[in-house]
């Protein structure tokens, strides 16, 4: 297939996929507009409507807990300290916004790139770029992105395209016409995607395209639009039956006039206005009792509810109180559920970490890439630091000897326990070397020669005397020195 060919298939997927990815962008911004309210609302009325932001408390609450520490790569802790120092140079232990569309979108791509000597890689939206992937192998054999101004009037417009493949790398113009061409260097497409929770085949009910990864929006877009349904009739409910409803009999829609205009008012602003003034004075007004409103609470609890039970976040972050007390273990035993989820989010970004900086090293040759088949990324619990109880477990683990009284738990790993990353952990080493270092340098034993040195003279004598030896008596010299043999005596 010709690359202008193959190009226009990719772009074609990638602009079927736009709408998919709107929505979910419009639900996490809370700007989608509600299919039905269940009463026909005049459009005077559709202020009324209330959106209920619960697919951002998902999103960003699963992000906040996506928090890498560093690289571990077999023994080589150079190789790990240097890739780690790359990866914060170039910013992506700050930026969050890949992390944010993997669980928006269910999918986040990162681009390799080298300019001059400097290697960079740049998280890249999944609404610019798209992977081929080879039916045989499964491997990534093609990539697509396109290049656009969102600032301009028209953000789709595109300006460019990259396009990749596993021999050559292109570059085309917004007509899809090659512009230049170049080798991929060492034969790997710089495009690593990864995908939350994907399937071993995509679900043939998705529309096309079928796209791999799953949005954690999609459990919670349903219920989102019946609670917004919901306090959107409890708004109007407010104004119609949450107060006494009033009735007026033997006037005419002429008797509503605006005073300063002198325009006769509409249906709905006459009812909502706060003075009546009627010059009719047959006029005769009248109330109902007022409605109840603890349906549409208990409704919203119910769909809080909902939403806790299939995202695993604990009620409180849908504004419901917690049945039991804020104990190291009540808060674990709510986050179960998450917290597995957010590993298993971290095990996807991990690896992508891992292929970024098995990349990074084949463009610059800092070291080794078959050591990279046993590196890792770390991450910080992603459960609610529960500092105590914590630092109790691994300190008992570090207490408890085997039968050569050595600990059990070495020292490192001790400190890896209590969530610490590899700058705090090198930090805490030089510093006990130089305590250490500082303890040696000073003297043990210092010479006796001040005031009082007898006593402790004496100390040092006693202790050293055998437990149960005599002591020699002590004889008092003989003042007559000229009869030695009572001295003796």
């Amino acid at each position: 297939m010709a690359v202008e060919d193959m190009c226009g298939e990719l772009l074609r997927q990638l602009t079927a996929a736009l709408p998919v990815f709107d929505r979910y962008d419009r639900y996490f911004d809370g700007q989608q507009r509600l299919k039905q309210l269940g009463l026909a609302i005049p459009p005077e009325l559709e202020h009324f409507t209330v959106i209920v932001n619960w697919p951002r408390v998902v999103a960003e609450a699963r992000v906040d807990r996506l928090d890498m520490k560093g690289f571990r790569v077999g023994g080589n802790s150079e190789l790990a300290r240097l890739l780690w120092e790359w990866w914060q140079s170039s910013g992506l232990a700050e930026d969050q916004s890949s992390y944010l569309d993997f669980e928006i979108y269910g999918r986040s791509f990162k681009v390799v790139s080298r300019i001059d000597d400097a290697v960079r890689v740049e998280n890249v939206s999944p609404m610019d770029i798209i992977c081929h992937r080879d039916v045989m192998t499964g491997q990534i054999d093609a990539a697509l992105r396109w290049y656009r101004d969102v600032d301009s009037m028209n953000p789709y417009q595109p300006l460019g395209y990259m396009y990749w493949t596993q021999t050559t790398t292109y570059v085309l113009d917004a007509d899809l016409r090659v512009t230049d061409s170049y080798p991929t260097l060492g034969g790997v497409i710089p495009v690593v995607p990864a995908y939350r929770n994907p399937r071993t085949s995509i679900p043939l009910h998705e529309m096309w395209p079928r796209l791999r990864g799953t949005s954690c929006l999609s459990d919670v877009i349903d219920i989102t639009d019946a609670c917004a349904r919901d306090i959107s009739n409890a708004q109007l409910a407010q104004e119609t039956h949450a107060v006494p409803q009033r009735v007026i009999a033997g006037v005419q829609n002429g008797d509503f006039v605006d005073p300063e205009t002198g325009q006769q008012l509409t249906t709905w602003e006459a009812y909502f206005g706060r003075i009546w003034a009627l010059a009719n004075e047959n006029a005769k007004t009248s109330e109902f009792s007022s409605s109840s409103m603890e349906n549409f609470e208990r409704m919203v609890g119910v769909y809080a509810r909902l939403c806790s039970g299939v995202t695993g976040l604990p009620p409180n972050y849908f504004g419901l109180a917690a049945d039991d007390a804020a104990s190291a273990d009540a808060i674990r035993s709510r986050e179960a559920k998450l917290v597995k989820s957010i590993e298993r989010d971290q095990r996807a970004l991990g690896d992508q970490a891992v292929q970024v900086c098995r990349i990074a090293v084949m463009m610059s040759d800092v070291g080794d890439i078959d050591e990279l088949d046993a590196a890792q990324a770390l991450w910080y619990d992603a459960g609610t630091p529960t500092v105590a109880q914590r630092a109790d477990a691994v300190t008992k683990m570090f207490a408890a000897a085997d039968a050569n009284g050595r600990s059990l738990l070495p020292r490192e790993m001790a400190w890896e326990e209590l969530g610490w990353g590899p700058d705090k952990i090198e930090r805490a080493k030089r510093l006990l070397a130089d305590e250490e270092m500082s303890w040696m340098s000073e003297p043990m034993l210092k010479p006796l020669t001040g005031e009082g040195d007898d006593d402790v003279r004496a100390d040092i004598d006693a202790a050293a005397t055998p437990s149960g030896a005599r002591t020699a008596p002590q004889v008092e010299p003989s003042r007559h020195t000229d009869r030695p043999h009572l001295a003796a005596q």
